[in-house]
């Protein structure tokens, strides 16, 4: 009888807290995937497809128009090396709050605690991000061009750090959204203007030095520089790390100070 008791006692040995935590960050996540377009996992295809499509777009005009790419020689890896840094950021910075938005109904369960529905939409962008990445290259390697860079340490902690930074500013538009759910709008203009300023489909450094100047206080101008070094090490630039790595860890720390004490105060 004893025997038999005890493989019962084990069996019914409720989950741990590490078990329930990662069931609920898995359980948002394939809800995110499942959510974005059409309500299956193949509208989530369609955001992975979405850079490549990007890319094969620029390229396309640059192409009409007879457009030669002033560094690195192919038109497509120029486009390529400034758009995909460009909308990492931009994507993970504006789909953690709106994940945010879309999940708030369910922080009503117990198990659901709002800082779990930012980290499920964080991981789910990254992924979405080097999944994008790795199909651009590979279409790249099919037409016939090389995507691999001369310093590849540059390039991937360059885009690592695109990442990096969108997580940050994300947090802070959680904490604003949660306040103010007006800016999940007012936010796309803002990386609309990033994104046409910051050097996607022209060299920064080439722009006159009183321009330039002010050019360099946006991070993802010098992220894009970052990356392109590691496929031209000849580039004209003076990239600032500490600069960097001060708005990557600055927005991430006042992210999580607001959602410490912006997001959770909200009702």
């Amino acid at each position: 009888m004893n025997a038999d008791v005890q493989p019962l006692r084990g069996k019914l040995q409720p989950p741990s807290y590490l078990d329930v935590y990662l069931r609920v960050l898995s359980a948002l996540m394939l809800r995110d995937m499942r959510s974005r377009f059409g309500g299956n996992y193949w509208g989530y295809l369609v955001q992975v497809l979405w850079p490549c499509a990007h890319l094969g777009i620029i390229t396309g005009i640059m192409a009409f128009r007879g457009i030669n790419p002033p560094i690195i020689g192919d038109p497509a890896l120029f486009v390529a090396t400034g758009a995909l840094p460009a909308l990492a950021f931009q994507y993970i910075s504006r789909e953690v709050m709106k994940g945010y938005m879309v999940h708030k109904p369910l922080t009503y369960f117990p198990q659901v605690k709002k800082f779990d529905t930012i980290i499920a939409r964080c991981l789910v962008e990254i992924v979405s991000s080097f999944l994008g990445l790795m199909l651009v290259l590979a279409v790249l390697l099919c037409f016939g061009i090389d995507p691999v860079p001369g310093d590849i340490f540059q390039a991937v902690t360059g885009y690592l750090a695109a990442i990096g930074l969108g997580v940050g500013v994300g947090f802070i538009n959680v904490g604003i959204c949660s306040a103010f759910p007006g800016w999940t709008i007012g936010y796309m203009a803002v990386t609309l203007t990033l994104y046409l300023s910051s050097g996607v489909y022209f060299v920064a450094s080439y722009m006159p030095s009183q321009i330039y100047y002010y050019m360099k206080w946006n991070p993802v101008t010098q992220l894009i520089e970052w990356i392109r070094l590691g496929y031209d090490p000849s580039l004209d630039v003076q990239i600032d790390y500490f600069y960097i790595f001060v708005c990557i860890f600055g927005t991430l720390t006042a992210g999580l100070l607001m959602e410490r004490f912006v997001v959770r105060a909200q009702q």
